[in-house]
């Protein structure tokens, strides 16, 4: 299992453990409610999936460099659908 897949991998424990929907993993993260993580949203989320802390930083700013498909540095709802998509694709 690469490291992506790892993270994916924990991403998917946190999401399918702790809420009903992706959805509501969104909405729980989207701390200031604008409908798009931060990367500091991010970073909390890692946490939340027990994402090493040394590599938090990088690892969210690699989430948002490969699915930030408008350019602004945040990650909205289409995209975080996107993240998830690819989460269960690996799963098969």
């Amino acid at each position: 299992m690469t490291t992506e897949e790892s993270i994916l991998n924990k991403i998917q424990i946190l999401i399918t453990n702790h809420f009903q929907t992706p959805e509501m993993a969104f909405n729980f993260f989207d701390k200031d409610n604008d409908q798009k993580l931060t990367k500091a949203e991010i970073v909390k989320l890692l946490k939340d999936a027990e994402i090493s802390g040394f590599i938090r930083g990088i690892v969210s700013s690699k989430l948002i460099e490969g699915y930030d498909n408008n350019g602004d540095d945040l990650i909205d709802w289409e995209e975080f659908k996107t993240a998830i998509s690819k989460i269960k694709k690996s799963d098969s």
